[in-house]
């Protein structure tokens, strides 16, 4: 049980790797550690995990899902695990696994897309967004940042869109070609492989395109002074929609959306829809959001953005609405009002707007500066890391913080470690 659990005690630590992002990520870590001086062990569920390590230590899983607890459970065992690390908690391998890591008091790494963007990548123990242990209490967040030193100079972090894309076709590559051999391999994302490389491959293409439509909506906003609020859509596949929200992808949400904003929205008010910069471009998100608008008759008052900076688009906006995704706190760094449809880390009161979105559309408040404020430097010392995914430098940034976090032995601000506050996090209260 959750409650028993025990934070491993002293003695060599010795690191397994579940799935990582698609591309080099883990493997940086894995060489880290290593020269650090521990044991790396990193377990491939498919070609492409295989194509990214390419270091000692490798376990390929070829069983099926119904023989992975005993894997994992054995690797553990055999092998004196004491940390897990992967990405993304809710992947349904993962899900087992940190549940097996609760029985056998192993710590678990949780790794995903920054909570605050551009420039931070989340790290967690035992889960993050929906399963994370941080309350929801804003009286909790300003106390404990009124414990912490200010904040030290930050720097932008470099990303490329075409080092991602290329990092994708990549992996599906190497999936499609080993499948044969990963024969029980079941992607937890909905399309097959090779439909997700081709759709990666699109994007590239039409970029030119892309931007050109962009800057013409851009230019007509500017021109016009278009008064709008702002919908950026999120993955469709993202676990953030599909398990933290009562919509089951985009489409669903986009309905939703289009349809309160036909009806309760004023009739001068326009909704720019953003696309999110790393879909994959197997669904045309631009046809589907027009088809929607004209099936409500508001065509004329809603534009859709496939590329473009996100920070200008937020600024410029009335308010935000969003599922859950982290552009949120974007917008609460610029006093731009925002509600959540669904389960987000900042879904919080006196920082988001608790009303239904029939009401937002409608003179939203904005934040409070000072408990957003609060709540920004809770999370950076608590679970956000300098770097990025899609470059050297931020891959650097990264791979250095994350070893001096699991290493600190101050990070909290009680005086805690990032690993001996384990049981704090666990037994904190969501309000």
């Amino acid at each position: 049980m959750v409650q028993d659990m025990q934070v491993p005690a002293g003695g060599p630590r010795r690191f397994l790797l579940l799935q990582g992002l698609m591309g080099p990520f883990f493997r940086r870590v894995g060489i880290a550690l290593r020269k650090t001086g521990y044991e790396v062990y990193k377990i491939n569920f498919n070609g492409g995990d295989q194509l990214f390590w390419r270091l000692p230590n490798g376990l390929d899983f070829t069983g099926s899902s119904a023989q992975w607890p005993d894997f994992v459970r054995r690797v553990i065992r055999e092998h004196g695990i004491t940390d897990v690390m992967l990405f993304g908690d809710c992947r349904p391998l993962h899900r087992v696994a940190i549940g097996i890591c609760h029985e056998m008091h192993v710590r678990v790494y949780v790794f995903e897309e920054g909570y605050i963007r551009p420039d931070w990548v989340t790290l967690e123990l035992d889960g993050v967004n929906g399963h994370s242990h941080l309350p929801r209490d804003p009286e909790w967040y300003v106390h404990r940042a009124a414990l912490l030193p200010p904040l030290g100079p930050h720097s932008y972090v470099p990303s490329s869109f075409r080092r991602r894309a290329l990092e994708a076709v990549a992996y599906n590559a190497a999936d499609i070609l080993t499948r044969w051999y990963f024969r029980h391999w079941n992607d937890y994302r909905p399309w097959h492989p090779w439909i997700e490389g081709i759709g990666w491959l699109k994007r590239l293409r039409n970029r030119d395109a892309a931007q050109v439509r962009t800057d013409a909506i851009m230019a007509e906003v500017r021109e016009k002074a278009l008064p709008y609020m702002l919908f950026p859509l999120q993955l469709d596949a993202d676990a953030q929609i599909r398990l933290h929200s009562e919509f089951k992808g985009n489409e669903g949400a986009i309905d939703y959306v289009l349809q309160s904003f036909a009806r309760h929205a004023p009739a001068d008010l326009y909704l720019l829809v953003k696309e999110h910069p790393l879909d994959n471009g197997v669904k045309d998100w631009r046809r589907l959001v027009m088809r929607i608008a004209r099936k409500y008759g508001i065509q004329d008052r809603v534009r859709y953005l496939e590329c473009g900076d996100i920070a200008v688009l937020v600024r410029a906006a009335r308010g935000v609405v969003t599922i859950n995704s982290t552009t949120g706190t974007l917008a609460l760094a610029s006093g731009v009002p925002i509600i959540t449809l669904g389960q987000a880390i900042y879904d919080i009161p006196g920082i988001t707007y608790q009303g239904s979105l029939n009401d937002f559309w409608c003179n939203p408040p904005p934040p409070d500066e000072e408990i957003f404020n609060a709540f920004r430097r809770v999370l950076i010392d608590r679970c956000l890391i300098e770097g990025g995914f899609f470059s050297e430098q931020g891959l650097d940034l990264l791979v250095r913080g994350t070893l001096q976090r699991i290493q600190s032995p101050a990070r909290s601000d009680d005086g805690s470690s990032f690993v001996t506050s384990h049981l704090e996090r666990l037994q904190v209260v969501r309000r």
